[in-house]
This record gives structure tokens, sequence and C-alpha cells, in this order.
């Protein structure tokens, strides 16, 4: 069995670093992440995005927590939802819908596929 370890995730140094695919503000939102991918369809890491709006396009399901910042994700056809540090979400499949994020939020995460 291979246990992953992130150690101290709110000021873990992340890997990459990307524009959001569908940026709705400028500059583009700059996310940037660590993250492993099991054999078992599952990935989990730790993902960081700074202040502006995008459409979320993920399909798979998600589970994250938020560690820090400040945001507000907007469902397709749903109400806006206030999030900040401490929060936890359960994203069903195919969820889409627009963040927008005041402060830069960090927050752990696993896709399940």
């Amino acid at each position: 069995m291979t246990i992953t370890h992130f150690k101290n995730t709110a000021s873990l140094v992340l890997d990459e670093s990307n524009p959001v695919g569908v940026p709705l503000s400028q500059p583009a939102a700059i996310t940037s992440t660590t993250s492993v991918e099991r054999d078992d369809a599952v990935e989990a890491g730790v993902w960081e995005c700074s202040p502006g709006r995008w459409r979320r396009q993920i399909v798979q399901q998600e589970f994250c927590h938020f560690i820090q910042g400040r945001c507000t994700f907007t469902p397709d056809g749903g109400e806006p939802i206030v999030i900040q540090a401490g929060d936890a979400l359960m994203f069903a499949a195919n969820t889409t819908g627009v963040w927008d994020i005041q402060e830069t939020v960090r927050k752990t995460y696993v896709l399940i596929f």
C-alpha cells in the first residue's frame, strides 16, 4: 500500500502554475497545484487560485476542503455558494458554474473519475 502525505498544506510549495482554462476576467486567474493520480482512478492534491472569475469545467466528482481564502461558486442554474477557509464541498460529476475568487484560495481535493 502506498500512502501519500501532503505535509503542511497551507505552505506547501506547489509544482505547476497555469492560467484558468475559461477566464471571465482579466488578468486571468492563475492556478497552481501539486497532485498524485493513482491507478484506481482517484486523484488527490493541493490546489491554489489567484483572484479572478472563470468557468468550472471539471467533469469528475470532487471533494474539497478550503484551507485559506474566500470565494463564491455559482452553479449553472443555482444560487451562489459563499466559501471561506474551513469550508468543505462535494461536487457531483459534471457540476459546472462560475468561480469568483475574491482572495487567493487554497484547498485540498480528491477527484473521483
